[in-house]
């Protein structure tokens, strides 16, 4: 009696593993992930031509999503999220297209005709604008590589009804117009170029979100309260007062508050001044004498716990149908799609 052969169980099939690249693409110099098929990504700085929702683009190939190689770290899918999460900046952890072809001398061609035809395209679309009797600031404008459509981007008080101004920008250029709303921030994205400190605007170079900025930042910073010193091409509170807010805030918690009594080698007195990177404290004696310590040579007076200065009496509350006043926080304009 012979034995029935087995049916061997067919084997299933690998699944592919999807391959991404990091690309900055736009007129607002967006990041985001795009997903390609190529064999090899060129390790120099390479021009590629993708896809998105808004058609076909040229963008500037930032780095390859991989493992360890070849001596050079590369970040996996994940760490690059993570990075951008912990940094709070703007940043699409999904796909948001894909990558048709690396960028070939005739592409390259054509975006530098592009950008010729965008001028003519923002004085046509200002001599429309002032024709119809409309209040808007037209800042710049993205002519999509694929020919899609037209992006223009003004400046406006409050809101502007383009609709006539959309319908005949599109009977001029037989294609779709887009209108949208900036801020002052991004009014520096697009025009700005270098700012006091000498290098490029951050906003241009790699800041993508761009988050408010208060007078509180300046002040802790002890930075000069000079407007026009600590102000950027925006006009606005400079974006790097935000970079050191933090370690700033840390390290202020460390340090006694004005008026609080200390114990030094030299007796006790009171805390006259703080010195917040250096973490120095100024003492102030009966004598009014004045000597700085480091924070780690100061104690607790002898007579007992941390004491802090005699606090003001309690104000007149306001009534129940008032609310309390806020801190005032210079913000980014609204920006509307």
């Amino acid at each position: 009696m012979t034995e029935a052969t087995p049916t061997p169980t067919p084997a299933k099939p690998k699944p592919v593993k999807r391959k991404f690249v990091l690309v900055r693409y736009g007129r607002m110099n967006n990041v985001g992930l795009f997903e390609h098929n190529e064999a090899q990504v060129p390790r120099t700085p390479t021009r590629v031509v993708v896809k998105t929702d808004k058609g076909l683009e040229l963008g500037h190939l930032v780095g390859q999503l991989s493992s360890y190689k070849d001596g050079r770290f590369r970040l996996a899918e994940d760490q690059i999220c993570s990075y951008y999460v912990t940094s709070e900046m703007n940043f699409n952890a999904e796909p948001v297209g894909k990558v048709v072809r690396f960028a070939t001398p005739d592409d390259i061609s054509e975006e530098q005709h592009l950008q010729k035809i965008t001028e003519e395209e923002i004085a046509c679309c200002e001599r429309l604008a002032k024709d119809l009797n409309l209040r808007m600031k037209i800042i710049g404008a993205e002519h999509i590589f694929g020919g899609e459509r037209i992006i223009f981007y003004f400046m406006a008080e409050g809101r502007v009804d383009f609709r006539e101004l959309v319908r005949k920008l599109a009977q001029e250029y037989q294609t779709r117009i887009e209108m949208r709303q900036i801020g002052s921030r991004d009014e520096a994205k697009l025009l700005g170029d270098v700012e006091s400190c000498g290098r490029e605007c951050c906003c241009i170079q790699f800041l993508q979100l761009l988050k408010p900025v208060n007078m509180r930042m300046a002040k802790m910073q002890k930075a000069t309260l000079d407007p026009s010193k600590i102000s950027g091409f925006c006009g606005r509170l400079k974006c790097c007062l935000r970079y050191e807010d933090e370690t700033y805030t840390h390290l202020k918690q460390n340090l006694p508050r004005k008026g609080t009594l200390v114990q030094t080698k030299q007796g006790e007195g009171k805390v006259f001044d703080t010195q917040i990177l250096t973490q120095l404290v100024v003492v102030e004696y009966e004598n009014g004498e004045k000597a700085a310590y480091p924070l780690e040579e100061i104690g607790l007076p002898s007579s007992g716990p941390h004491r802090r200065p005699p606090q003001e009496p309690p104000r007149e509350q306001p009534p129940a149908d008032r609310e309390p006043p806020e801190e005032i926080e210079e913000a980014d304009d609204p920006q509307e799609p």
